[in-house]
C-alpha cells in the first residue's frame, strides 16, 4: 500500500525530514504495475529489510529485483537507479550535513563522495563574490596597497584569474553567495 499523503496545517505537503528513495519492484514494473515504497535513507540494513517487505507484498509472485526509481531530499544530487544502500545512506548523511552546497560539490566532483567530502578541507569560506574573496585575501595577507592606487585595482579580474589559473574553484548557490575552495 502506498504511503498516505498528509498535509500540514497550512495545507502544504510535508517535506521529508531525511532524504528518501522510491524503490520499485521490477517484476511488477515489467508486468505493467507500479509497486514500490518510499524508504528513508537512514540505515542500509533497515532499507534492505523494507525492500524485502515490499518485494514480499508484490502483486507478482517470486519478486526478487528492485531499483531506485525516484528520490527526494538529496538537494539535486543524482542517485543512481542501481546505487547500493550503503552509497545512498552515505550520500544522505553528507547532504544532511552540508545541504545544497554538499550536493553541488558532489556533482562538481563527478559524483565522487570522497572527493566532495575532502573539498571541505580546502574550504575558503562564503563570500558575496569572487572579487570580494580576492580583495579580502590580499588585504589579510598584508599586501600594502597605496591609498592613491586602491581604486585602480580590478578585484573582479584578480578573482577571475584565481579561478582561471586553477588556484580556486567556486560553487555559487545564489546571488551574493559564492563558496570558495582552494584547488589541490
Amino acid at each position: 500500500m502506498p504511503d498516505p499523503i498528509t498535509t500540514a496545517p497550512d495545507g502544504a505537503l510535508p517535506v521529508a525530514e531525511r532524504p528518501r528513495v522510491y524503490v520499485a519492484c521490477l517484476a511488477a514494473y515489467n508486468a505493467g504495475c507500479l509497486h514500490g515504497r518510499w524508504i528513508e535513507a537512514s540505515d542500509p540494513d533497515t532499507m534492505r529489510a523494507e525492500v524485502r517487505a515490499m518485494l514480499a507484498a508484490s502483486p507478482e509472485p517470486g519478486a526478487e529485483e528492485h531499483a531506485v526509481h525516484d528520490h527526494e531530499g538529496f538537494e539535486g544530487a543524482p542517485v543512481s537507479e542501481w546505487a547500493s544502500f550503503e552509497a545512498i545512506c552515505a550520500l544522505a548523511d553528507f547532504i544532511a550535513a552540508h545541504g545544497r552546497l554538499g550536493a553541488c560539490l558532489y556533482r562538481h566532483f563527478g559524483e565522487d563522495l570522497d572527493a566532495a567530502a575532502a573539498a571541505f578541507d580546502d574550504y575558503a569560506g562564503e563570500h558575496p563574490s569572487l572579487a570580494e574573496f580576492a580583495e579580502t585575501l590580499h588585504r589579510e595577507c598584508g599586501t600594502a596597497i597605496p591609498e592613491a592606487l586602491q581604486y585602480y585595482i580590478d578585484w573582479e579580474a584578480m578573482g577571475r584569474d584565481l579561478e582561471l589559473n586553477g588556484d580556486v574553484f567556486t560553487i555559487a548557490l545564489s546571488y551574493n553567495e559564492v563558496h570558495v575552495f582552494w584547488s589541490r
